[in-house]
């Protein structure tokens, strides 16, 4: 079955506002939800949104991700339900 972009949801999503690191909690379909960890959001000279996969992360990009992680994980936890 081919990829579906109208059954892909964004459930959930976090943006660092210093590097542009977006973490969010998706789901494709019925399936279970799950982190993503990128892309990186960068606003051009023109004004408009680029994106970029997130690659390696930076101690400002791990320093943001420790501050929510306690949030992401009780957000994962409760949409992905008791297992």
């Amino acid at each position: 079955m081919p990829f579906d972009p109208e059954m892909d949801k964004i459930l959930k999503e976090w943006r660092c506002e210093e590097t542009g690191l977006v973490v969010s909690i998706n789901r494709y379909g019925n399936g279970e939800p799950k982190l993503q960890i990128g892309p990186r959001v960068f606003i051009r000279k023109d004004g408009n949104e680029s994106q970029r996969k997130a690659g390696r992360l930076t101690i400002e990009d791990l320093m943001w991700f420790y501050d929510i992680i306690d949030e992401v994980k009780d957000e994962l936890s409760k949409l992905a339900g008791p297992r």
